[in-house]
């Protein structure tokens, strides 16, 4: 009768409240407190929650830092499915909702091992856990077929992130140890209460030591940051205005661009024009030819002459599809200037770039790039620019343009070919950070595509690049300091003092917990011989229940 009364006493502590059944509720959809024993293999459950979310969490990153080439992903879409929608904005929202939902739904199970509720995962999250995994699974082997170019942005990205994830990675250890503590105490085999402890002290160690191989943002102090970067226009200045338009580099002018980048291709009639796109159906994406041409859209430059190609529209499309989102800033009256853009020839941008004392840069897209590199070093001398203004970069033809411009700036897109010969270097951001360094201090130009946003350009001002080539001058202008400048012994300093707080308060709260265990310990005790004195005076006086 004693032991009875022991369990009935310890069920009252047990009570269902709101807060239990709304946890057990979305978790496992066990409305009741159910008397049996958690499912089978829950534990295993609870750690793939646990796993998924965190590989969320890393793809999710992986998302926001590939962010700045959205442009590229989108256009890539377009050339495999020749339909332009955003499907970059697609991939990071679809990524977002699966990355709540896993870090939620790990929440929920951190609260029923507080609760000490039972861990009986409800069939559909198992489902959903699936598909997450799959959505994540497709998405990195998309990446490393598709896209491989652009994993090393992420180790790149960590010398921006990495000293502040490392900080938050900190706060998250703080804010899990009292469950920690609370599994610890609630296990009874000793294996598993050695493996409560092992993990998590194996990962607070790579968490507080990592700092060790981190290196910062800028290794140097903010006064002795080099100058920042030039910023040149890729295709004028694209978030403003449509590309590859007049009114797009005349918009880049306002950033304060001191190149313009560009592509060329040639007409039937040998007119250099600016056009990026050039495998078939090259101007389906930025103007009306489907409309204007519809036997002709999958044609090469070669089959368009230059009267035909003005009578294309190339603005209407921006304005249509809004490819970087910002539209809704332009007023009316850029609306209507970029609705009429036409297709502009070699010669107006060259006109426009003497005008403004801007250099020109440009990739020349063309079937017969032999004969195309004559014709377009006639247009750039026929234009009266000053020579030193024009960055050449196509490789076809080097020697010859040499001799013919010999005051042409020769740019090269890898340091093998720029290696004993004089010129400029033209890489991705991505390119080696140590070479970039020692080119530098050679006093070598080094200029580097496509930087859009605030931390990459950031990076690359630490770095000493010359110049970056940027679909958003007008955002990058305004920047006075790189954004996070940090120092190795201003890091090393915050580094050590998080840590120490927050082992203090790991230490702090243990301790609350353990008055909290002794305290409930003893009230319940109390409770417990309180039942079993009522137990024993009804027994002794069974008239009085019956009254």
């Amino acid at each position: 009768m004693r032991s009875a009364a022991c369990i009935q006493a310890a069920q009252m502590q047990e009570e269902d409240n709101c807060c239990r059944v709304f946890f057990r509720g979305v978790y496992s959809c066990h409305w009741k407190l159910s008397s049996n024993s958690e499912g089978r293999c829950a534990g295993c459950w609870f750690i793939l929650v646990v796993l998924v979310s965190l590989v969320s969490l890393c793809w999710m990153y992986i998302c926001l830092v590939t962010f700045n080439d959205q442009d590229e992903v989108n256009w890539q879409g377009f050339t495999q499915l020749s339909l332009w929608v955003n499907w970059f904005m697609l991939l990071v929202i679809i990524s977002a909702v699966l990355t709540s939902y896993c870090l939620l739904l790990l929440l929920f199970a951190l609260f029923q091992v507080a609760l000490r509720e039972p861990l009986d995962l409800h069939w559909l999250h198992k489902v959903l856990l699936g598909f997450g995994v799959l959505f994540i699974f497709f998405g990195v082997t998309g990446i490393s077929i598709k896209w491989r170019k652009e994993w090393p942005t992420v180790p790149l990205s960590l010398r921006a992130t990495a000293p502040f994830l490392q900080f938050g990675a900190v706060g998250a250890l703080t804010l899990l140890s009292p469950f920690v503590f609370k599994g610890f105490h609630a296990a009874k085999a000793k294996w598993s209460r050695f493996f409560i402890v092992a993990v998590p002290l194996a990962v607070s160690a790579g968490i507080f030591l990592c700092p060790l191989y981190i290196q910062t943002q800028c290794p140097c102090l903010t006064e002795q940051l080099p100058k920042k970067p030039d910023l040149i226009g890729h295709r004028g200045a694209p978030m403003l205005a449509p590309e590859n338009t007049m009114m797009s580099f005349s918009r880049s002018i306002g950033c304060g661009v001191t190149a313009f980048e560009t592509d060329v291709q040639l007409s039937k009639d040998r007119v250099p024009f600016l056009m990026h796109d050039h495998q078939p159906g090259f101007l389906l994406r930025t103007t009306d030819v489907k409309e204007r041409f519809p036997d002709n859209i999958t044609s090469n430059s070669s089959e368009f002459t230059w009267e035909e190609l003005q009578t294309l529209n190339a603005g209407d499309w921006f304005l249509k599809t809004d490819p970087f989102r910002s539209v809704s800033k332009l007023s009316e009256e850029d609306k209507a200037m970029a609705r009429n853009q036409t297709i502009p020839s070699l010669l107006q941008l060259l006109r426009l770039a003497k005008q403004h004392n801007i250099s020109v840069m440009f990739d020349l897209y063309s079937p017969d790039w032999e004969n195309d590199t004559e014709d377009v070093v006639d247009t750039i001398l026929e234009s009266g620019i000053d020579p030193h203004l024009v960055l050449w970069l196509p490789p076809a033809k080097r020697e010859y343009v040499k001799k013919a411009a010999p005051e042409f700036k020769q740019v090269y897109k890898d340091s093998e070919r720029l290696r004993n010969k004089s010129g400029n270097l033209n890489v991705k951001y991505s390119y080696d950070i140590e070479e970039i360094r020692k080119l530098r201090k050679m006093n070598v130009s080094v200029n580097v595509w496509v930087v859009n946003e605030r931390w990459l350009f950031s990076l690359m001002w630490c770095l000493g690049v010359s110049s970056v080539t940027t679909n958003s001058c007008h955002l990058l202008k305004d920047m006075r300091h790189p954004d996070w400048v940090m120092s190795p012994q201003t890091y090393t300093i915050i580094w050590i003092i998080v840590d120490i707080a927050s082992v203090g308060m790991m230490a702090v709260l243990y301790i609350i917990y353990r008055k909290n265990i002794s305290f409930c310990h003893r009230k319940g005790t109390a409770t417990q011989q309180n039942a079993l004195s009522a137990m024993d005076d009804k027994e002794q006086h069974p008239f009085l229940e019956k009254n």
